[in-house]
């Protein structure tokens, strides 16, 4: 036995209600904490702007599982899941078969676009630019500059700027956060 991630379907929008469903099974004892070792929702952080970031759920219908499932007694596990309102089942899966769990590289890439692992890139910006965009900079040595997207460097989370200062057009490179459209 070995801890694995497992994909569940639920209806879309109910995935808090399951997770709290399935909390309430392990606190109440009808679920091992032993098998059943972490849920997670599939939500990545967004940068809205400088001051503002939001939660937003990239796989919605779905929720991660970790469960350490026995080779005896894993249907009876399984079924108390399934049986909860809202639940479709594990993916993947078709009649009463086992649940086929995600591959180590799968769980991983979710788990960092999530933040529960550590990555490059911690979060997602909610604009997407274009060269050409009318910009000001809000945040940093240039605030309250005003200017046009030159360059996109999206590997970089950054952006281009030119911007009028004493009269020439300066190129300015800023984070992506650190810029509003207008």
């Amino acid at each position: 036995m070995a801890k694995e991630w497992y994909i569940l379907h639920t209806y879309s929008g109910y995935e808090r209600k399951i997770e709290q469903a399935i909390r309430t099974l392990i606190e109440r004892g009808n679920v091992s904490s032993d098998i059943v070792t972490n849920i997670s929702i599939p939500e990545e952080t967004i940068q809205v702007n400088t001051k503002k970031t939001t939660k937003k759920n990239f796989l919605p219908g779905y929720l991660l599982v970790e469960m350490d499932l026995p080779e005896l007694g894993w249907k009876d596990v399984c079924s108390k899941i399934k049986r909860i309102q809202g639940v479709s089942g594990f993916l993947g899966t078709t009649g009463g078969a086992k649940p086929v769990p995600i591959s180590s590289d799968e769980a991983k890439n979710i788990l960092q676009k999530t933040g529960e692992i550590k990555s490059d890139k911690a979060y997602a910006v909610s604009h997407s630019y274009s060269v050409g965009d009318k910009v000001k900079i809000s945040t940093g040595p240039f605030a309250s500059f005003s200017g046009t997207v030159g360059e996109i460097m999206p590997d970089k989370s950054k952006l281009r700027i030119m911007v009028t200062i004493f009269g020439r057009t300066t190129p300015v490179e800023v984070d992506m956060t650190q810029v509003e459209l207008i």
